[in-house]
């Protein structure tokens, strides 16, 4: 809808060659500013841009950092939109030149201020949309409160100077964060990525970006299909991503699930919340969908035994990643709830509770599919003999397993810690005059509690487990000494991954402030009305510290 406005159609390839023309006459004229007085009057046909031919340099490079920027900045866009990444690295350059531009333009914007034609101006530049404080050109900010009737009129608020250049910067940044990723098949790494990426709070458009990275045609990176990419997470052998089961309707509606999830995770947070609490019932759904259909096709197989059996592995691993995958995201969808603050601190102690059984399950379910995932490589390599003596050999605990384990201790830890405060001082209380505890359980896991996640969770449940917590008993089985411990001997195991060592390190970090809290509080607890505690992230985003002062 143009409102009758005489848009154009030609489209952005003849933008670009206008802006390749009008950059080639100012770098003529640029040229020229810079010449001797014998060379330029050679150049006739070079008009100045403004009378004062001092300013004439400056105010030519003001205009040629701009029209650079805005072809650059086409450029970024237009590589980061081939198939398959394969621009990622010319944008990466192109991205460099834009911050490069932006530089320029803030360089540019004292000259412009001060031989602006506008004059002084008396209330700074501070909220103005221009480097000069002068009018934009050109434009009108108030043109759709005026044309776009009958609607009523919406006042747009231009984002000043300083806000708009701050603005490309951290979108520029974001860009670049996505074009610097490996593309990594690993559908874990790539699910890692796009949570890690949330942390920059990108806007709309970075999210755009790697929503259309991810996904593309249907398949991963638009290269590997999502049969293909269930296969390798669930950690089956490279061949099963060909075998004809990717055929199966519901396997099929697996992966347009599995589409969907990223694309969630590529939304702002509220509404990323909002939509994982939704399709949890949809993952539990296929799961039983899943089932049937399997059971139905091995009654109708009539080959040979060995084919059978391929077929079982293939569906058992399967359901064990859907099962995992279902309680990752049930993980997710809790833990969102601390970044949009929806969670009183008197809440926390369900919460954390609810966090903690999660946490069981997916630490379960995590350990089952690594399990079957080994359990098929070390049949698939070693003869039937040396099988049965590795069956008796050391058994470990896969490491990504004990980094669960980490956070289920920190999460049982809190949990207690609060329920204790609740029992013993009367704190941190679910009272009010609207809501009852209960209801308040209900708000905020009624979706959980729908999906069965998991099963028997309910507030009775809760209630059941905290009503006892007392700190006599807390002092004798610390949470947070195990979940240190647990984190120091990981160090060994994530030696070569930063992340993960970043992460341990605030493991620690929470379980170390949280012991010395939960000491203190052992010592003193209700025999000390003058303390203080509250909770504070200053640690990690989503498990707090707590804090004891005396008041």
């Amino acid at each position: 809808m143009a409102y009758g406005l005489p848009l154009k159609a030609d489209g952005d390839e003849k933008c670009l060659s206008i802006l390749h023309a009008v950059e080639e006459t100012v770098s003529r004229q640029l040229k020229a500013c810079k010449a001797p007085l014998s060379k330029r009057r050679v150049i006739e046909d070079i008009e100045p841009l403004q009378t004062n031919l001092n300013l004439e340099e400056g105010f030519c490079r003001a205009v040629l950092c701009r029209l650079r920027f805005r072809k650059h900045f086409y450029h970024v866009l237009t590589c980061m939109r081939r198939p398959q990444g394969k621009g990622l690295e010319l944008a990466k350059k192109h991205i460099l030149s834009c911050l490069s531009e932006l530089d320029s333009m803030l360089k540019s914007e004292e000259l412009l201020r001060q031989n602006c034609a506008c004059g002084t101006l008396e209330n700074g530049v501070e909220d103005k949309t221009t480097a000069s404080g002068c009018q934009p050109i050109g434009f009108d900010s108030m043109l759709n409160s005026r044309s776009a009737a009958p609607t009523p009129p919406r006042a747009i608020k231009l984002l000043s100077w300083k806000k708009a250049v701050n603005y490309f910067q951290k979108l520029l940044h974001d860009l670049e964060i996505i074009c610097s990723y490996s593309l990594d098949p690993v559908y874990e790494n790539a699910l890692r990525f796009v949570v890690d990426f949330q942390k920059f709070q990108p806007d709309l458009v970075a999210r755009a970006y790697i929503q259309l990275l991810l996904v593309q045609n249907g398949k991963l990176y638009g290269r590997e299909t999502m049969f293909a990419v269930i296969c390798k997470a669930a950690l089956l052998p490279e061949g099963a991503k060909n075998h004809d089961i990717q055929k199966n309707e519901t396997v099929a509606q697996l992966g347009q699930l599995l589409i969907t999830l990223l694309r969630i995770l590529c939304t702002n947070t509220a509404w990323q919340r909002r939509k994982l609490g939704k399709i949890l019932q949809d993952w539990r759904i296929i799961y039983v969908q899943l089932e049937l259909a399997f059971r139905k096709e091995f009654g109708d197989i009539t080959s040979t035994s060995i084919e059978q059996n391929v077929c079982l592995k293939i569906c058992k691993h399967i359901l064990v990643w859907v099962e995992e995958q279902t309680y990752w995201i049930a993980l997710r969808f809790l833990l969102l709830g601390f970044e949009l603050e929806l969670y009183s601190t008197s809440e926390y102690c369900m919460v954390y509770w609810y966090i903690y059984v999660i946490l069981i399950k997916l630490a379960e379910k995590t350990h089952l599919k690594i399990m079957l995932g080994s359990d098929s490589s070390r049949r698939k390599s070693r003869k039937k003999r040396d099988f049965v003596k590795d069956v008796g050999k050391d058994y470990q605990i896969p490491p990504a397993v004990l980094l669960l384990q980490c956070y289920i201790y920190v999460a049982e830890g809190l949990m207690m810690m609060l329920a204790s405060l609740r029992n013993e001082n009367k704190s941190f209380l679910c009272v009010g005059p609207f809501n009852s505890e209960h209801e308040r359980f209900i708000q905020h896991f009624e979706l959980l509690q729908k999906a069965c996640l998991p099963d028997l969770a309910s507030y009775f449940s809760f209630r059941e487990t905290t009503a006892h917590a007392r700190f006599s008993t807390l002092s004798m089985y610390n949470c947070f000494k195990d979940a240190q411990r647990v984190a120091k001997e990981l160090r060994g195991n994530f030696s070569n991954n930063p992340e993960k060592l970043a992460e341990l390190r605030q493991i620690e970090q929470v379980a170390e402030h949280n012991s010395v809290a939960l000491n203190l509080l052992s010592r003193l607890g209700a025999l000390e009305p003058s303390l203080k505690i509250s909770f504070e992230f200053t640690h990690h985003q989503h498990f707090a510290v707590a804090v004891v002062k005396r008041s």
